[in-house]
């Protein structure tokens, strides 16, 4: 029963508007308290599940992110899939694309958003989209950062459940692929019905062969790095370091944006990032420890097989707990508090955890979007200079006939995301 409000908890201190990783201390102190828990031992057991070196991805991955914006690789990834998306819904296309490429090196939304929100939204309104729009398609794409390897998420998906992570990388891609062919594929179908859009007139004496020897360096990144991890060249935790590297370099030596300023706010937001993410964690693991210690996973197991004894009903309850806690805490909360909960419940109804972790992620990319916190929504509308009501509905409709029908297919069709994982033999 005291298990039981640690989540209305920590729902009603991040809606307060209290930091999510003091929201999660005082989960902690809650539950710390009520079940009379030994801290220096949940303190000591803590500080060990950080003792990893899968996590040495995240501060990596996460600089990457950062040095993309502020390097000048964006813009030239973003140059490069303008020019190649031409034809109706061109430029929502280069928006969507522009984002799987991204996602494709620093792994993480947030940066997605920042980088490429601030510079396609101006030409995306010029061109006729209306912008509440460009701020519900900006927040779905960026979320192509969760299912496109390397992502954070999956990270940290693999470091609280303990599974592999290049079999969680690999098992996001098969929906990655299809969430992007919807999005496009939708965003085609709404030009000419719910908007216009204007033809774009060439004003760059640019051609396009010398676009994409510009964008060459940024665009041999993702190949970098995927081919480095799946190639067995080096680990994920590798790649981390070689993507930051090369981001360094590419930006640094070859299109020399970086300065002094720009390369130190790079390093501050990316530690800023990294400390609230690490904190969360710390308290995380503390917490399932008390949750564990208690039993309480496996008698909420008990309890669900008790009156769900369907896979297929069991599968269904959890994508709608997983929409709902994404609808309330962003995409770290849900994937270090829920997924862990709900493991042995798919476990106990013989679904992989590789699959499981499929799940999530297409749920994160739902539950981000939707109100009354929608936090990429909410972010994407800051970024675009646009009211939250205006881009609900536009979002709602991404959601309603892309995400989730993407989310219900990676659920009930195991072999999406399991087939690459087998045929690289992660599995």
């Amino acid at each position: 029963m005291y298990a039981l409000i640690a989540l209305p908890l920590l729902i009603i201190l991040m809606g307060l508007g209290l930091p999510v990783a003091w929201s999660f201390a005082g989960v902690l102190a809650y539950l710390t308290w009520v079940y009379d828990a030994n801290l220096n031992t949940l303190m000591l057991q803590g500080f060990r599940s950080l003792n990893s070196v899968v996590l040495l991805a995240l501060p990596l991955f996460i600089l990457t992110g950062y040095l993309m914006q502020s390097g000048g690789i964006a813009q030239r990834i973003i140059a490069f899939v303008s020019r190649l998306a031409t034809g109706r819904g061109g430029m929502g296309t280069a928006m969507v694309l522009s984002s799987s490429i991204f996602g494709a090196i620093s792994g993480t939304a947030t940066a997605a958003i920042a980088s490429i929100g601030s510079i396609m939204t101006d030409p995306l309104a010029e061109r006729g989209y209306p912008r509440g729009r460009i701020a519900a398609l900006l927040g779905i794409s960026s979320l192509l950062g969760i299912l496109i390897p390397p992502s954070i998420t999956m990270i940290l998906f693999a470091v609280v459940t303990r599974q592999s992570v290049a079999a969680c990388f690999a098992a996001t891609i098969g929906p990655a692929i299809i969430l992007i062919i919807g999005l496009i594929l939708y965003n085609r179908f709404l030009v000419g019905r719910a908007f216009d859009e204007i033809e774009a007139l060439d004003t760059s004496d640019e051609s396009f062969g010398r676009v994409t020897l510009k964008a060459l360096p940024a665009l041999s990144l993702p190949i970098i790095i995927l081919g480095g991890i799946y190639g067995g060249i080096f680990t994920p935790t590798e790649a981390a370091a070689v993507a930051a590297v090369a981001a360094l370099i590419v930006g640094g030596l070859i299109y020399r944006e970086f300065t002094w300023r720009s390369l130190g706010k790079s390093v501050v937001q990316a530690a800023e990032t990294t400390g609230s993410i690490i904190l969360i964690l710390l308290f995380s693991f503390m917490i399932s420890r008390i949750l564990s210690f208690e039993r309480i996973p496996q008698e909420m197991t008990e309890a669900i097989q008790s009156v769900i004894t369907s896979p297929i009903a069991a599968l269904l309850m959890v994508n709608v707990v997983l929409i709902i806690a994404g609808a309330l805490m962003d995409d770290v909360s849900v994937t270090v508090v829920i997924a862990p909960l709900f493991l042995p419940l798919m476990v106990a109804n013989q679904i992989d955890p590789v699959h499981f972790a499929a799940i999530v992620a297409c749920s994160v990319v739902i539950g981000a979007n939707s109100p009354p916190v929608a936090p990429t929504l909410f972010l994407s509308c800051k970024i675009c200079r646009v009211p939250i009501l205006q881009a609900v509905g536009p979002a709602l409709g991404l959601m309603g006939f892309v995400a989730l029908p993407v989310m219900l297919l990676t659920t009930f069709w195991p072999d999406l995301s399991l087939t690459i994982p087998r045929l690289l033999d992660l599995l």
